[in-house]
């Protein structure tokens, strides 16, 4: 089991490898959902998933999450096949948390350094938190 810290990583970057370590079986949890970050000016950032989630109805969908933890495990979820069955298995041991959870306070977090936010080359960014807020989320 990998027990991933998000704080200062970028969206896209550990999505990817949360992606790959699931489809090679191994059980991926990442806390501190809330503290990943998103590249791009947040104008941009905003209207983008803005759109997203005004797309389509409330009774048909598509339904795309508000929440921190919610929109990270969506993001994984579109690299992953997950309408396959080896992509549905590898889904489901994909977790994402706000903060940590009482159960993984004592073990020992990873941080990827190739997501790190200090590889960014912009000052553009925004987190999913801040995100989440703008989106009318909790």
């Amino acid at each position: 089991m990998i027990i991933i810290d998000g704080t200062n990583l970028l969206m896209g970057r550990l999505a990817t490898y949360a992606a790959k370590k699931a489809l090679e079986g191994e059980k991926v949890v990442i806390v501190n959902s809330e503290k990943v970050i998103i590249s791009g000016k947040k104008e941009m950032v905003f209207k983008k998933y803005k759109e997203k989630r005004e797309k389509g109805s409330a009774l048909k969908g598509p339904y795309t999450p508000r929440k921190p933890d919610r929109m990270l495990r969506r993001t994984i979820r579109g690299m992953i096949p997950y309408k396959t069955g080896k992509g549905k298995e590898a889904f489901e041991r994909v977790m994402c948390y706000v903060e940590v959870p009482e159960k993984y306070r004592n073990e020992k977090l990873e941080t990827l350094k190739s997501a790190d936010f200090s590889k960014l080359k912009t000052i553009n960014y925004i987190t999913l938190d801040r995100l989440s807020n703008m989106l009318g989320g909790k």
